[in-house]
């Protein structure tokens, strides 16, 4: 079976918030939230480490987020911003998250933040597949920063790319680097001089969550590697009325630019109204693979797709589909990859390869 390499999920936010303890298995952190109102408010999670090692999970791209004041849904009580200070606080605390996880428990997690440390960890899990080893390699986390208000002028990209950020997405709603998630805009001159600094420290720019234009101003102005770590076809997503997802001609500039765009199986962006179509038995994996497919038909071959499920980002198991009940089960992928056509090569760049070949060509 092969490696899978994950461009989004939400550890941080779910352990600074919600307590969470990704060392343990995804049942029972369910079974220990069941009287709680955290199912109710994020979902049953889909993520633990015992699952992770049944997918051959490598790599995760682990986000840094925190939710602006203005966007805070309520029913839980969670960390949020206003000001840039306070931003940056709460997404410091994300990544202290991150290191006393792979502080603590090394053999589980371990952050990778160099070529060398992932050709050294991929070596150890290619070993791994060859002969089953006890204890198995740990999940690799590279860091991604979601939403760059943790940033509090672009001067201090350079920070956190010392703490260990290696990826930065300008959005999530809007930020005053450029427009988001249901609040459209531009790339503000702030923006611009955010891409200026992250190009002269190599670092990768994530285009989710920006808006149309934004997105579009960044692909055309950005120097260096461009990704969607956790976005879908916007054209196949019935019924979709927000500016979440990516435009074909936005898909077609990204794989121009040697991109890689990660698909989010989350039910809502397979099909916005897929309550009505049926409940969440409606909504199967061969939903997701065409979602694949329609990025491999525009590119016209396997190089600029790959997996950025965004689990435990705002949802659980019951907005997944109903293949799915954890992580464990992305493996399941195959047989649909492989009945629509793809062969063994082309499933690993999907599963892995792509993102591997955008962290060997753009760590430091």
């Amino acid at each position: 079976m092969p490696l899978i390499i994950d461009s989004h999920q939400d550890l941080a936010w779910n352990m600074v918030n919600l307590g969470r303890d990704y060392t343990q298995s995804a049942h029972d952190i369910r079974q220990s939230e069941k009287k709680t109102p955290i199912p109710a408010y994020n979902g049953n999670t889909l993520l633990g480490w015992p699952e992770y090692q049944q997918a051959n999970m490598a790599i995760v791209f682990g986000t840094l987020f925190c939710t602006p004041r203005r966007l805070d849904k309520g029913g839980y009580e969670i960390q949020v911003y206003e000001s840039p200070q306070e931003a940056h606080e709460c997404y410091r605390q994300n990544l202290d998250a991150y290191l006393r996880l792979t502080d603590t428990h090394p053999g589980k997690f371990h952050l990778l933040l160099s070529r060398a440390d992932v050709a050294d960890h991929m070596a150890a899990w290619r070993a791994h597949l060859a002969q089953a080893q006890d204890p198995p390699p740990p999940v690799g986390i590279v860091v991604l920063m979601e939403g760059a208000d943790g940033v509090r002028e672009p001067e201090e990209v350079e920070q956190w790319f010392d703490w260990g950020v290696r990826l930065i997405g300008p959005a999530w709603a809007g930020t005053r680097y450029c427009g988001g998630t249901r609040e459209p805009g531009p790339l503000t001159r702030e923006g611009f001089a955010l891409l200026e600094r992250m190009a002269e420290l190599g670092m990768v720019l994530d285009i989710s969550h920006m808006d149309h234009q934004s997105a579009r101003q960044a692909l055309d102005r950005y120097p260096g590697q461009v990704i969607a770590s956790h976005a879908n076809a916007e054209a196949l997503i019935n019924g979709i009325p927000i500016n979440r997802h990516l435009k074909d001609e936005t898909i077609r500039q990204l794989i121009a630019r040697d991109g890689v765009m990660g698909i989010v199986p989350v039910n809502h962006f397979l099909d916005w109204n897929w309550r009505d179509h049926g409940g969440r038995s409606s909504i199967g994996l061969e939903k997701y693979v065409a979602q694949i497919d329609h990025v491999c038909q525009i590119a016209g071959n396997t190089q600029h797709v790959g997996i950025g499920t965004d689990f435990d980002g705002g949802f659980g198991v019951e907005l997944v589909p109903h293949e799915l009940d954890t992580i464990a089960d992305l493996p399941k992928l195959i047989p649909h990859l492989a009945e629509k056509g793809y062969n063994q090569d082309d499933i690993e760049r999907i599963l892995s390869g792509n993102w591997l070949r955008i962290l060997q060509n753009n760590l430091p």
